[in-house]
């Protein structure tokens, strides 16, 4: 009787002691930063589990979420002198300030220091991470940055390997380690929130019509009662 007492007691007291945990991580624009992670023209050919022209549409939204919403941008490169090749120019061309790390070796983008150092110099605590492929390029340097404190959020859709296997397995091994797993539309409107702020409806709508196919028509049939007055603007 008394070992069931001394039990409860201890229960009562580590319920007592206990603290609320939030069921989710909230992006918050102004601690995030974006990385883009070996979107490189040749690598990109390894990737299967999304057709080219849907990989090349997602590689281009993900960079789209810095600008969009004026993120801090670090970009990298692996042995792009070789097979991997250069990034995709047209993510170049939307970030030409940020900063890319090119590098000649490191397969973990995190061994390399100024890789390093330019992530910890945005000063975020948030990453949103998007990289070919899934198990090498996004899951090392999501784990890492998991290893070292950071909220990490992987898109899903900005990261792509060579079958749906491989991005599951991959998955599974960055959510057991506190990686919150997100596609396109979902960072868009954590981070956004509300459709009232800023950035919010004028500057969310285009590159949602731009890059998600399922919800352009919604996007066309707003604009389009908006303009023959079914709808208020």
């Amino acid at each position: 009787m008394r070992c069931i007492q001394a039990l409860q007691t201890t229960l009562q007291l580590i319920l007592a002691s206990s603290v609320c945990v939030n069921a989710w991580n909230r992006l918050d624009k102004d601690n995030a930063a974006l990385l883009i992670v070996d979107h490189q023209v040749g690598l990109a050919q390894l990737v299967r589990d999304y057709s080219a022209n849907d990989f090349y549409n997602n590689m281009l939204a993900h960079a789209a979420i810095g600008t969009t919403f004026n993120l801090p941008v670090v970009m990298t490169t692996s042995t792009e002198d070789g097979p991997n090749g250069p990034l995709f120019q047209e993510i170049i061309d939307m970030h030409p300030n940020a900063t890319l790390i090119r590098r000649e070796g490191e397969v973990n983008a995190w061994d390399n220091e100024d890789f390093r150092n330019a992530v910890r110099a945005t000063g975020k605590q948030q990453f949103i991470i998007g990289g070919i492929v899934t198990e090498v390029c996004t899951a090392f340097l999501a784990l890492s940055l998991a290893d070292e404190g950071y909220e990490v959020y992987a898109n899903t859709e900005a990261s792509g390997t060579a079958d749906a296997r491989l991005a599951e397995d991959a998955n599974r091994r960055m959510e057991k380690a506190g990686v919150t797993l997100m596609g396109f539309f979902a960072i868009v409107g954590d981070l956004m929130r509300d459709w009232r702020n800023t950035p919010g409806t004028p500057e969310i709508l285009p590159p949602m019509d731009k890059y998600n196919p399922l919800f352009r028509p919604v996007w066309r049939a707003y604009t389009a009662a908006r303009e023959n007055g079914t709808v208020e603007a």
